[in-house]
């Protein structure tokens, strides 16, 4: 099988940069077309640095980086500094890029990048807030049947939130730009907040890492040992959730995972649950399906993959 080409849309956030690590240690499987950058985790100025400096450490300086939009659709920017830290990778201390991003908008990348390539051929792989994707679908609605798929971190149901008590916060961060990805009429897979939070960096398999001894490894056990600090507080959890990486892995073994298939919508009017990704898991409405929506996870397997995978770059 020849690799799935994607492209990664992404505001790192540590969990976000194990995601692109594990896909640039995956050509067999992934070809990353590009990445492009959102606010999300933290201000956009930060996610396109922070993308490049993972490109950098991953090796792939030729691994084209796009800025794109600064702040949601319609709403005031809300950050995560209080999990990521105010760089957004706090944790290694890691260098500054020496790689330029890439001339040109992200939204403008995407949409070039779709019509360039044969439809249905090119998998889009947001990790953080849905703006950028939003943004391109609105600007160029010619691009969304040749869509192959959506593979995207974000939302919950039976987890509920993590930035409301009922909110995702990629989710909640833009619900109208999620809103329009959910209703574009692609097969969409949903790495929920159901899933991964059953993906948990134990101490036995953040050493796993810290073992691996490359450049690669050391730094996302350091990343792990600055963010689940919030997580193992908040949740009282043996470790932090690696959520982002899910995406990557799903399209390397997508046996590791199972889910169903129902309608999820995205409340976008009201202020008590703004953000919520309301799946019809049960079937109770006549809403028609519109998303794998995952819910379980071989977590042995997801973390023997990427460490694997870690140890190959």
């Amino acid at each position: 099988m020849p690799a799935r080409k994607i492209i990664i849309d992404t505001d790192p956030g540590q969990d976000d940069a194990v995601a692109i690590l594990l896909a640039l240690a995956s050509p067999d499987e992934i070809e990353v077309l590009g990445i492009t950058a959102v606010a999300g985790n933290v201000p956009l100025e930060l996610t396109a640095k922070n993308a490049r400096i993972v490109c950098e450490l991953a090796g792939h300086t030729q691994t084209p980086v796009y800025a794109g939009c600064d702040r949601p659709l319609e709403r005031p920017l809300i950050t995560a500094e209080h999990v990521h830290g105010k760089t957004g990778l706090d944790g290694p201390v890691l260098p500054d890029p020496q790689m330029p991003l890439s001339e040109g908008h992200a939204v403008d990348f995407i949409i070039d990048t779709l019509r360039a390539h044969e439809p249905g051929s090119v998998t889009l792989c947001p990790l953080g807030p849905l703006t950028n994707i939003a943004t391109a679908f609105r600007k160029a609605p010619d691009i969304v049947d040749r869509v192959q798929e959506i593979v995207l971190m974000g939302g919950a149901y039976f987890e509920v939130g993590n930035i409301t008590p009922t909110a995702e916060f990629n989710i909640y961060v833009d619900p109208e730009a999620a809103d329009i990805v959910f209703k574009s009429g692609r097969p969409i897979v949903v790495m929920s907040l159901d899933v991964t939070h059953k993906a948990l960096v134990t101490k036995t398999r953040n050493d796993a890492f810290r073992r691996i001894g490359n450049k690669a490894g050391v730094a996302v056990a350091e990343m792990t040992d600055f963010f689940e600090r919030f997580d193992k507080n908040k949740y009282g959890s043996e470790g932090a959730p690696l959520h982002d990486p899910c995406v990557t892995a799903y399209l390397i073994k997508p046996e590791l995972f199972t889910g169903r298939l129902v309608n999820v919508e995205v409340e976008t009017q009201s202020k008590l649950t703004l953000g919520m990704t309301v799946a019809d898991w049960w079937g109770v409405t006549d809403r028609k399906p519109n998303a794998l929506f995952i819910g379980e996870i071989d977590a042995g397997g997801f973390f023997d993959l990427l460490t694997d995978r870690l140890a190959r770059l």
